[in-house]
């Protein structure tokens, strides 16, 4: 069975798709950083305050904070995406599923998704609407 014409033009996009879903997951994954750090666009912890830094949360969120930015940017792009991956897996398991297995019981579900994301994210690379497929564009002879 042969693919449609339509099915062919579509699934040309899916380098593209595969930027805007890094872009999007880096912009919001980017916000869970500044509102435990900043509290901007809102505040996630008790009574309005920010995490400490020197805190296991605080480091949590400048890796999200700083993280997010390079993967919005998509620069450095499959180390970063690994790295989260991992910071977002040993979320999950420390602070979510001690409270029960089901994520959207336990409120574990951004963190199950971020890290599959990223996990994918990290094996697939970051799309063409990169900083890391520009700069191999202009490395190629």
């Amino acid at each position: 069975m042969s693919e449609s014409n339509l099915g062919r033009r579509w699934s040309a996009w899916t380098p593209y798709f595969l930027s805007v879903l890094r872009i999007m997951a880096a912009f919001v994954f980017f916000t869970y950083g500044t509102a435990k750090l900043f509290a901007w666009p809102a505040a996630l912890m008790p009574n309005g305050a920010t995490v400490q830094v020197a805190s296991l949360i605080g480091v949590a969120a400048i890796l999200e904070v700083f993280g997010g930015l390079l993967l919005l940017a998509g620069l450095f792009t499959r180390p970063v995406a690994f790295l989260l991956s991992g910071e977002m897996a040993y979320a999950y398991l420390t602070g979510h599923a001690v409270r029960g297995f089901w994520p959207v019981l336990n409120q574990g579900t951004p963190a199950v998704l971020f890290c599959f994301i990223w996990l994918y994210i990290s094996a697939a690379g970051p799309g063409p609407w990169s900083l890391d497929a520009l700069m191999r564009r202009t490395e190629a002879p």
